[in-house]
């Protein structure tokens, strides 16, 4: 594994747009989130910094930003409040310690390589997901695009008071928002090539504000602290250590989901394939140095890395140059930035929100099959109106009982019991002439493919369903998986033959499948010799078992007659 995340100048001019781009959208967010927190928006500049450059520098994705997101922001917010409440002089301090605490968290999952595990993600739930976040992007950028401040209450406050909204607009903003909107729209496509649409629409609308609407008043962004932050030591209470271990691990698990959906949207649109664990120890050093310098916590964000792969943007160069960016805003540009317009920053944002919907894909879900578009727009629902994890959570779940229940019916399919040569599954001549020969005091218990605990079910129905025969035998050579619960229903339809004085072959169980029997205990339960490798050889000795029990029955009938 390679220290440092993918780094080449062959890409230069996309990276440096993609890395500009991405700051221009994550300054105003940056603020934001910060002032939510409860920490300042300096802190939330300097998350949006420090994650971005240690994310950007040791990461596993080379195109994904790295900055303080909602999700995180709400915990983070929580964390704050509970923390200075309890104790007022050391709380923000602590709140800074869970950030560290958090990080170490993330680079410790990082390092056990579990970050595969939270890839495992149907496209149905990431694409829901996706376009969740685009639409909460452009319903929150509703009231500053509109020249008013955002409504208490996210999502749900800005639909409530949509109507009073649109009665109070605000002209001139509302017309730099347009402006904006029109400009990204509209720009000739090489004309983008050249410089990023964003950064046009930015400069436009702010020289428009100040040449046209000089006299009128405007919501800017204001001027911004310069200098740098101050180190914060990891302070810690005793009576609230165990609080701060679970924010901590709250944070972290957030952080690490966040991060990596992000991580497969942007492999989605690049083609590529990040490296999840390597990413979790990025996020977890950002963090790490986000918290030690007064930032708050931060994660993979879905639009700046949208925003930065669209402007071009294909190496972590581009997340270096962002964060190289926001550091000279914060040290020394403050007094530029100051005269933006925040209805600019609103048009910019709602237009990503519009670019971040999976329009291609919400055409199609319901051709596809009504349970793709039913989890779709179920986590799109979620995102939006409940909450992000949640989301996932529940979308991975939903699809993942589906494609069980799917599996399950396929692979049940493949559990056959059969008595003669009716062409269930293949059988040489041989092994015809054997079954009949048998005349049905045979049973042959056929399994293929993996036997998955959903196919415990069909074992139990095929079996219970032929009870008249004298020998049974379970041929598993096509088996490359028998699952727990499988083993089990195998275990007692065996028991039951045996209890019933019937013979039992097992054919073919050899290497993990033999083991897992051995392990169970079932090979137990039979004799040695009848663990066969053939299955030929298994029906010839059936039946031969059955034509001498037969001829045993025969001459006690004559010795009673």
């Amino acid at each position: 594994m390679r220290v440092f995340n993918r780094i080449h100048f062959r890409n230069l001019r996309g990276d440096v747009f993609g890395g500009v781009t991405a700051a221009v959208i994550a300054l105003p967010m940056a603020l934001a989130f910060g002032v939510a927190s409860g920490a300042g928006a300096g802190a939330g500049l300097w998350g949006a910094v420090l994650v971005g450059l240690f994310a950007a520098l040791f990461g596993g994705t080379p195109t994904l930003i790295s900055e303080p997101t909602g999700p995180m922001t709400v915990v983070m917010t929580a964390v704050i409040a509970n923390l200075t409440a309890a104790n007022p002089e050391n709380g923000l301090a602590m709140a800074f310690t869970v950030v560290m605490m958090a990080g170490v968290l993330q680079i410790i999952f990082g390092a056990l390589r579990l970050g595969k595990y939270v890839t495992l993600m149907p496209y149905t739930v990431v694409s829901g997901f996706m376009s969740g976040i685009g639409i909460i992007l452009i319903i929150l950028q509703l009231g500053p695009f509109l020249g008013q401040a955002s409504p208490k209450g996210g999502v749900l406050g800005t639909v409530q008071n949509l109507p009073q909204l649109l009665a109070n607009l605000n002209p001139a903003e509302t017309a730099l928002g347009v402006l904006t909107i029109a400009i990204l729209f509209l720009m000739p496509s090489k004309l983008k090539r050249l410089v990023p649409p964003q950064l046009v629409a930015l400069i436009v609308g702010t020289i428009v504000s100040l040449v046209l609407f000089s006299d009128v008043d405007i919501r800017r962004i204001g001027a911004i602290s310069a200098g740098l932050p101050s180190l914060q030591l990891p302070a810690f209470s005793p009576d609230q250590l165990q609080l701060m271990f679970v924010d901590a691990a709250v944070l972290g698990m957030l952080g690490c989901i966040d991060a990596l959906l992000t991580s497969v949207v942007a492999d989605s649109l690049t083609r590529t394939e990040h490296d999840s664990n390597k990413e979790l120890i990025g996020q977890g050093l950002g963090n790490l140095a986000s918290g030690l310098f007064g930032g708050i916590a931060g994660a993979g964000a879905t639009m700046g890395t949208v925003v930065n792969i669209q402007a071009g943007g294909r190496t972590a160069l581009s997340g270096l140059t962002r964060a190289l960016i926001l550091l000279i805003v914060i040290l020394g540009a403050s007094s530029l930035t100051a005269t933006i317009p925040m209805a600019v920053l609103a048009g910019i944002a709602l237009k990503v929100g519009i670019n971040i919907i999976d329009w291609g894909f919400l055409k199609r879900a319901h051709k596809v099959s009504w349970k793709t578009a039913l989890i779709m727009y179920g986590v799109i629902v979620l995102t939006v109106f409940v909450d992000l994890i949640a989301a996932v959570g529940i979308g991975v779940f939903v699809a993942n009982i589906l494609t069980i229940e799917s599996l399950s019916e396929l692979r049940s399919q493949d559990v056959k019991a059969i008595t003669d040569a009716d062409d269930e599954i293949i059988l040489n001549p041989e092994e015809k002439r054997l079954l009949a020969e048998a005349e049905g005091r045979v049973l042959l218990f056929y399994l293929s493919g993996p036997m998955i605990f959903g196919v415990a079910k069909a074992i139990s129905r095929e079996h219970t369903a032929m009870e008249d025969h004298d020998v049974l035998i379970v041929d598993l050579s096509d088996v490359p998986k028998l699952g727990v619960t499988s083993s089990l229903a195998l275990e007692n339809a065996i028991k039951e033959a045996c209890e019933k004085g019937r013979q039992v072959f097992i054919v073919g169980a050899t290497g993990s499948i033999k083991r897992r029997l051995e392990r169970f205990g079932i090979l137990a339960l039979i004799p040695t010799k009848n663990l066969l490798v053939d299955r030929t050889e298994a029906l010839r000795q059936a039946v031969t078992l059955v034509k001498g029990e037969n001829v045993k029955l025969e001459t006690a009938g004559s010795l009673l007659n």
